[in-house]
């Protein structure tokens, strides 16, 4: 019989002081599931609002946060801990950065001793398959997915003479040709640029709609000769060369501004990227709508939560784990923080189905981004995912500030990704 999260507490107190006594280098201590967590994460998630809720659901718990940094730093941090340094009793792992630590399983707890043999089930199949080593060992529970939508400023769209209702969008850009014509249509009526930019917006919205990246299935590197991949990057030259991106990088000087101003109409909009488009540019409440992007679906971001073989309070730590990343609890924090839950009766309630905002006009938002992440035909991430991404990424932004020229993007990337991992 099939185990939920919400239902499993019986073998974790039994458990607690058998894993941390035959962890090497741990204190072999627990205090129970009242014991003070040692909670890492990266910024930029709001981890604190999670803490909160988690403190008023369960008062006698105590959990000491620290955003260590961005998600890469916080993975660094990790890696060194895990060497032989003081590691946390929770850690979250951004799931870019999933593979190499999915790699050394032995580094972590295997959660279905904590919780079950087909703990992973609770969750959307591919996010769970990311945490899951080839042993079968579960390291970590998905925390989110970060399912795609795209956010646009009806008002500037209505005065460029373009369709406002979100439905009748993403009819309008139902592919990425019809989606830079738009374009076209707009900077024509306006003068002005669509999108925020190409490297974000447009090729990590495609490339993270593949069915195959930078790896093969079997592990193997793809990412230069990989048809899928080009053809997202060469989008993203295409949508510059049109004339329509303001050039403005996403979290650069000019990228909070620019959500407030109108220098761009459309920006990507993950569900975990929303609350920040309202703290940036607070006096637009009602002039963003959520479609969905075009294309089929997609993912951009997700992590999950894991428990360090080494550390000293893993009864605390799956309280807060089976408490918070339970369906029940995802949705919560969905309604409470914009974070899309990996649960996959969360994404199917209708709690998450029926969510709605006025700052984006009432958009559909939780049906947006449910349809995203059931369509996203999910790939293969290795370990050096995330320093491709980063070479891609980059000659894409040297392509909108005039460091590369579209005819030579594709080969100035390729080439910095073999730097970047050393091939």
């Amino acid at each position: 019989m099939k185990r939920s999260l919400t239902a499993i507490v019986a073998t974790a107190a039994a458990l607690a002081v058998a894993l941390t006594g035959c962890a090497s280098g741990g204190s072999g201590t627990s205090a129970g599931p009242n014991a003070e967590v040692s909670f890492w994460s990266f910024t930029g998630i709001n981890a604190k609002d999670s803490v909160n809720e988690y403190i008023k659901k369960v008062p006698d718990a105590k959990v000491k946060l620290t955003e260590v940094g961005s998600t890469t730093e916080t993975a660094t941090a990790l890696t060194a801990a895990l060497a032989g340094g003081k590691v946390p009793d929770l850690v979250m792992i951004q799931n870019d950065d999933l593979p190499k630590f999915v790699e050394n399983s032995s580094n972590f707890l295997d959660l279905r001793k904590l919780g079950g043999d087909d703990i992973a089930d609770d969750y959307l199949g591919w996010a769970a398959d990311a945490a899951t080593a080839t042993d079968g060992s579960v390291i970590g529970i998905p925390t989110d997915v970060g399912g795609l939508g795209f956010a646009y400023r009806a008002d500037l769209f209505e005065q460029a003479g373009l369709p406002t209702d979100p439905d009748e969008v993403a009819a309008m850009w139902k592919d990425w040709t019809s989606f830079i014509a738009m374009g076209e249509k707009y900077t024509a009526a306006t003068g002005k640029p669509f999108v925020d930019n190409i490297e974000t917006s447009v090729f990590f919205s495609t490339v993270n709609q593949v069915s195959e990246k930078y790896y093969s299935p079997e592990g193997a590197l793809v990412y230069d000769t990989n048809p899928q991949v080009k053809d997202a990057f060469d989008i993203a030259v295409k949508t510059h060369d049109a004339g329509i991106s303001a050039g403005i990088a996403a979290w650069s000087s000019g990228w909070a501004p620019g959500r407030a101003n109108g220098a761009f109409a459309v920006t990507i909009a993950p569900s975990w990227i929303l609350s920040g488009i309202k703290t940036d540019a607070p006096d637009t409440a009602g002039k963003w709508r959520i479609a969905s992007v075009p294309g089929v679906g997609g993912n951009w971001g997700g992590s999950v939560i894991a428990i360090p073989a080494r550390a000293e309070h893993p009864e605390a730590a799956w309280q807060y784990i089976k408490t918070m990343m339970s369906a029940e609890g995802q949705a919560d924090h969905f309604a409470q923080s914009g974070t899309f839950p990996a649960a996959a009766s969360a994404v199917e309630s209708q709690a998450v189905l029926d969510y709605t905002d006025p700052f984006f006009g009432d958009s559909k938002i939780g049906k947006v981004m449910a349809t995203s992440v059931q369509q996203f035909p999910s790939f293969y991430n290795g370990p050096d995912t995330t320093p491709i991404n980063g070479a891609l990424l980059n000659t894409l932004v040297q392509l909108e500030t005039g460091g590369v020229t579209s005819d030579k993007a594709w080969t100035t990337a390729l080439d910095t990704a073999k730097q970047a991992i050393g091939g």
